[in-house]
This record gives C-alpha cells, sequence and structure tokens, in this order.
C-alpha cells in the first residue's frame, strides 16, 4: 500500500533541535501514519465486507427466485420459456423474429392447413380482407341458437392470419363444446394503418348478425394484438349503441400503445420475446401511423368500460406487456364489470400458444372452456 506520509528522522545542525524533542516528534508522526494506515484498512475491509454481503444476498434472492419460479412453473414451462428466449434472441434471426419479419416470411411460404376430422371450414371473402368460418361438421343448429367465437389475432398490427390461428379456432370450438369460430384475415399496416383492423372487425361482427346469431351468443377473443382489438371493437359498439358481445377472452392482450405501464421497464430485460431490444413490434408505431395512440380504439387502456360483458383475461407474469391486462381488468372491475384476471407465473407472451405442450397453457385452455360454459350457460359469472 502506498505510503501517506513521508517518514525521516530530522536532522539535527548544531542546537537548533535538541535531539529527544526530534525523536519525540518522529514518534508522534510516526503514530500518525499508522493511524492513518490502520483507518483505511479498515474502511477498505468494511467496503469490501459489505460488497461480499451485498453479493451474498443478491444471490441467495437469485436462488430464492429460481426455488419460487421451480414450484409455480412446471419444468415443461420453464423449458418453453428457455426455448422462446433462445430463439428471439438469435443474432439475426432472433432480431427478425421481434421486429415480426420472420413470422411475416413463414406466412409466405406456410403448408396448407388440414381442417381435422370432424369440423369444416369455409373461406368467406370481402371486399376488402378474408374470413374463415370453422364449424364442426353436421352442425344443424340455426345461427340463432348457435355461439359463435369471433376470433382477432395478434401480431402486433403487422402480421396477418397464420396456421398457429387456425389451429387456436379448433382448440377455441372444442372449449366451447362445438361453438362456431370465425377467425378474420384483417387488414395490417403499414399497408393498411388503423382504423383498418378495427373496420374489418366491425365488419365482421355485423356480418355475424346478418347471418343471425344473436349478440349474447358472440364471444370475441383475442391474444396480444388482436385482444386489444377485442376491447376496442367493444367500445367502438358501445359507443355506437349497438349490440355488445356476451363475453371477451383475451391473450397477453396489448391495450396500450403508448407503453405506459411499468412493466415496459420492470420485464424489460425479463421478457423473452420483446425483452432487451427496442427493435420489436411492442415499439413500431406504424399501426396508429398520424393518429394519436392515446385513442380508446387505439389503446383500449384508455377506455371506459361500464356495462362491458364478462371478461376473462389472461397474461404472463415475465410480459413486458403485464401491466396492459393488470390496468384493464383494474378499470373493468372499477366499473361493475364481471372480470377475471389471471397472471401465470413465470408465463410469457401468449404462452397459450403451446397448446398441449405444457401444463400452463392446457390450463390456460381450461380455464377459457369454464369461461364459455359460463356464457353458454348464462351464468353468473364467478370473478
Amino acid at each position: 500500500m502506498k505510503q501517506d506520509t513521508k517518514l525521516t528522522e530530522p536532522k539535527i545542525e548544531g542546537n537548533a533541535l535538541q535531539p529527544e524533542l526530534a525523536r519525540n516528534e518522529f514518534k508522534e508522526r510516526l503514530k500518525s501514519a499508522i493511524a492513518v494506515r490502520a483507518e483505511k484498512w479498515e474502511a477498505f475491509r468494511t467496503q469490501r465486507a459489505e460488497k461480499i454481503e451485498t453479493v451474498k444476498a443478491e444471490r441467495a434472492e437469485k436462488k430464492e427466485a429460481a426455488r419460487a419460479d421451480a414450484l409455480q412453473v412446471s419444468l415443461r414451462g420453464r423449458t418453453a420459456r428457455k426455448v422462446v428466449e433462445v430463439a428471439n434472441h438469435l443474432p439475426v434471426l432472433g432480431h427478425m423474429s421481434q421486429n415480426g419479419e420472420l413470422q411475416a416470411r413463414r406466412n409466405e411460404h406456410e403448408k396448407e392447413w388440414k381442417c381435422p376430422e370432424g369440423y369444416a371450414n369455409t373461406a368467406i371473402e370481402t371486399e376488402r380482407f378474408s374470413m374463415e368460418l370453422l364449424k364442426t361438421a353436421g352442425q344443424g343448429m340455426p345461427p340463432e341458437e348457435q355461439f359463435v367465437i369471433l376470433q382477432l389475432h395478434g401480431g402486433g398490427y403487422y402480421n396477418r392470419i397464420h396456421n398457429t390461428y387456425r389451429d387456436a379456432a379448433v382448440w377455441y370450438s372444442e372449449c366451447g363444446s362445438g361453438m362456431d369460430v370465425l377467425s378474420i384475415d384483417y387488414r395490417t399496416a403499414p399497408e393498411d394503418p388503423y382504423p383498418a383492423a378495427l373496420e374489418d372487425a366491425l365488419e365482421a361482427y355485423k356480418w355475424l348478425l346478418e347471418q343471425d346469431y344473436l349478440p349474447k351468443h358472440i364471444i370475441a377473443a383475442g391474444d396480444s394484438a388482436g385482444g386489444g382489438l377485442a376491447l376496442a371493437l367493444t367500445l367502438y359498439l358501445k359507443d355506437h349503441q349497438l349490440p355488445l358481445p356476451g363475453g371477451i377472452v383475451t391473450m397477453s392482450a396489448w391495450t396500450d400503445l403508448t407503453k405506459s405501464g411499468d412493466s415496459y421497464q420492470e420485464n424489460f430485460d425479463k421478457d423473452p420475446i420483446f425483452g432487451g431490444s427496442r427493435d420489436t413490434l411492442v415499439y413500431k408505431e406504424g399501426y396508429y401511423a398520424e393518429h394519436d395512440p392515446v385513442d380508446p380504439y387505439i389503446s383500449p387502456i384508455n377506455g371506459d368500460y361500464s356495462c362491458f360483458p364478462p371478461m376473462l383475461m389472461q397474461v404472463g407474469e415475465w410480459e413486458m406487456l403485464l401491466d396492459d391486462t393488470l390496468e384493464v381488468a383494474a378499470k373493468a372491475k372499477e366499473a361493475g364489470v364481471p372480470v377475471k384476471k389471471h397472471v401465470y407465473p413465470g408465463m410469457f407472451h401468449i404462452f397459450q400458444m403451446g397448446f398441449h405442450l405444457f401444463p400452463e397453457a392446457e390450463e390456460a385452455w381450461k380455464e377459457v372452456a369454464e369461461f364459455l360454459k359460463m356464457i353458454r350457460n348464462g351464468q353468473e359469472y364467478k370473478k
């Protein structure tokens, strides 16, 4: 350690300084230097000890979080989460996945979807977009008695419908004990920004009414951007005195395109899909273009939820979009809406699309089935 005080015994010239006084002065200076060194060493030891304790506490906290995660999240769920994280953070493909480019390319080369046995999937063309109506084969129930799910797909308002959502339509139908499912391939940005998606969702809803489906028999359902679109559609229907659907299901709904929720920062490094980068679908602004993203039809988190139908809102704990669901659920509950909010521990964005691959996804679909059964039977929703 560098010496702070130079210690040399003074030279004595003649009678200028008595030898005894010089020795005493040297001793005092030596004691002072030793005391300074001891004080600095003690401060260093204390600082090092505090740092070690901090590191130990951080490690213990991480271990405890890992233990809690292991208790709450299944092994297959943790594996799925890790796979999703790795896939979305590869040097090149991860970047393309996060900003939606990879899914767009996949859609162009996707294999033709094979409708499962026992179902019929009918393509419906409108002037501006296409739809697909999935029905159980041999369905003889008239539309006014049949329930139908209006599925609004996710993809950040940039990606179109793909086979995962055709699989989801089958799962919705099975969860609804044979409910019809209308999936719409609404127009997307950047070619068709807001309000194109909302216009198409509204047209699809009106089409169902024209087919004699009763409003109370329609369930609007969507994931991610589609979940936000389901809420925006219902807000629009209410504001324009049109009949509301009988229920709403959202999965990881994107309800705040201003990204004002704390979870956008708190989960930024944790989110396996959108985390660690601002070059993602979440940060694209082309959907609302020149419109104000605060508009409730763009960010339904800002809407009025009074008189809304029962809602089931699911979200993963590790999502940047976590607060998008929490805030809407809180507003709806305050407005007296029957709403069930379920935060799945350790789960990621639209984990439900894992279907049967891990328990958390299966549990989420069972919860959807319970909700649809309640709507079908006209039961009071247990929040």
